[in-house]
């Protein structure tokens, strides 16, 4: 009988290739031959990871060796059982999520036929990992919102400052993707929770970060950005959004239905760059439509359409974002007596003091809020060089279109609903990717957001910022939003109804009874709109206020 180690060295690291992780730190202390087997060998490290992770897009970067035994390490911290023996690791676990997740790539045989939930075995360990609520508690919820609701630290004390590992645990929730609304992860699972400040709830907290004027300013241009004019991402600015949005979609309902729940309720769901995958296959057959009824002799009008066309596909093949398809929007908003009496009157959110100074957050708020839902649909427009401020390694894109609230009842500046949408996309000199909208009504610019993209270019998971009065209005109004892209498809016709198509491509298995879809009113004999079925999510009131 052979032995393994009388083996020739090609096929002895073969076998090795497919131990896992973990058990190869094992092997080398098995004998001699084994150790110099193992030690050194980058290619048996890289057969490695290939088995057992995603096939990392630029893999001459990668420190093979490295990279297993960061995974390995990864693994044994989030393992070990209490919170206090772990959370002192959080820069290590820092670096480790994020290098995971960009090397990740998507999983084309595992994917459902959806940009909204791509599918990635990095991913998929790294939402094995945080599923723990230990893990949560050591890594995600150690920002100062979460210290400040646990009691941890309190708004008088006069060494408040912040520090680096707030800003690390909130890009991991965000990243993480999904809102951990109270203080301990494992309160969720208790059936009494105090409402207000010295309780659990993190809304109050958020609420307090995201309506507090005081995190608008120049130099932050009134986005999610630190206040040194540097561009660099305020990642626990961009958490607090992320649990304000979240809390009022789980107040509606909204994260029951699959547009919503694949985006806010999944685990690491596409937070890595490449992850929104165009669909191509499935507007093939939109073309091929087209080109059957093309008629031998072409108009004139019609040549400059195809012209046109050409143009815009041109500019799409050339868009590294993937700007151009049907957007989802949602944006809360105080009312503004609640908004001006929280920023302006007497003690800085109700706590009977003075204002607090500039570095004290303000007293943690639970007014009602309202959620409006939006549909964008936004094209492309023009593409140029990066300025001097911009990251250089992406051009900058512009992008035109239009938008609709889903809920036909609100509309408080026109006797219609349809605006126009318009923009720009650019990365900031960190790398992160920056989104600016601006909502026009008659042709002049209203409202305007300044947003970050979670996960880097053409993630899956979409947009998370501030909008505000687009002059900068010192008195408000301002708040959150997110947006997030749920098709690649802009339909041209004669208007802009929500049709069930601007909602594909989603995991269609998961439709099902979820969704009520009826013929529309419009849609009758002669109307100038194209038919098709009207999306209604019953029992929801898409334009709501939530109060508990």
């Amino acid at each position: 009988m052979v032995l393994l180690t009388e083996l020739p060295p090609e096929i002895v690291q073969h076998v090795l290739g497919y131990v896992d992780p973990p058990d190869l730190a094992w092997i080398p202390r098995i004998c001699k031959s084994f150790y110099h087997t193992v030690k050194g060998n980058n290619s048996l490290f890289r057969v490695v990871y290939l088995n057992n992770f995603d096939n990392p897009p630029d893999k001459s970067s990668v420190n093979w060796e490295r990279a297993v035994k960061d995974v390995v390490r990864l693994q044994v911290i989030c393992n070990r059982d209490r919170v206090q023996d772990k959370k002192h690791e959080l820069p290590f676990v820092y670096d480790a999520v994020k290098s995971l997740l960009q090397n990740a790539a998507t999983d084309t045989e595992r994917t459902p036929r959806s940009t909204a939930r791509p599918a990635s075995r990095n991913a998929a360990l790294l939402s094995a990992l945080f599923r723990s609520e230990t893990n949560q508690s050591a890594f995600l919820c150690r920002s100062l919102i979460y210290e400040l609701a646990r009691g941890e630290v309190r708004t008088s004390d006069p060494t408040l400052q912040p520090r680096p590992e707030h800003q690390k645990s909130a890009h991991l929730h965000c990243l993480y993707g999904v809102p951990l609304l109270y203080a301990k992860p494992e309160a969720a699972k208790q059936q009494h929770r105090t409402r207000r400040g010295g309780g659990s709830k993190m809304s109050p907290w958020a609420c307090a970060k995201v309506y507090d004027l005081r995190q608008y300013t120049e130099n932050t241009k009134w986005g999610p950005f630190v206040d040194d004019d540097t561009d660099r991402v305020d990642w626990e600015k961009v958490e607090a959004i992320m649990l304000v949005i979240g809390s009022n979609l789980r107040k509606l309902g909204l994260t029951k239905f699959p547009v919503c729940r694949n985006f806010w309720e999944t685990p690491f769901a596409g937070t890595w760059p490449g992850s929104a995958r165009e669909q191509q296959q499935q507007q093939q057959p939109e073309l091929v439509a087209a080109e059957h009824f093309e008629q031998p002799q072409q108009s004139q009008q019609s040549q400059q359409s195809q012209s046109q066309a050409q143009a815009q596909k041109d500019l799409q093949d050339r868009d590294p974002y993937g700007i151009t398809g049907t957007w989802l929007r949602v944006v809360c908003f105080l009312d503004y007596t609640d908004f001006f009496r929280y920023n302006f009157t007497a003690g800085g959110g109700g706590d009977g003091e003075g204002e607090p100074p500039a570095h004290v957050p303000r007293a943690p708020i639970d007014y009602g809020e309202a959620t409006r839902l939006i549909l964008m649909k936004v094209r492309v427009t023009r593409i140029e060089p990066p300025g001097p401020d911009d990251g250089q390694a992406l051009p900058v894109c512009h992008f035109e279109g239009i938008s609709r609230s889903l809920d036909d009842s609100y509309d408080e500046n026109a006797n219609s609903d349809l605006r126009g949408m318009r923009g720009s996309v650019r990365l900031t000199r960190e790398g992160e990717v920056r989104w600016t909208t601006f909502s026009v009504f008659s042709g002049v610019e209203r409202w305007r957001s300044e947003s970050v993209q979670i996960g880097g270019v053409r993630s899956a998971k979409g947009v998370l910022g501030n909008w505000f009065d687009k002059d900068f209005d010192p008195r408000g109004p301002a708040g959150p939003t997110a947006f997030w892209k749920v098709s690649d498809k802009v339909t041209e016709s004669g208007g802009y109804r929500a049709l069930m198509h601007d909602f594909l491509p989603m995991d269609q298995d998961e439709l099902g009874d979820e969704y009520e879809m009826g013929q529309s009113e419009d849609d009758e004999e002669g109307s100038d709109e194209e038919p098709g079925l009207e999306l209604e999510i019953t029992g929801i009131s898409l334009v709501t206020w939530t109060d508990d």
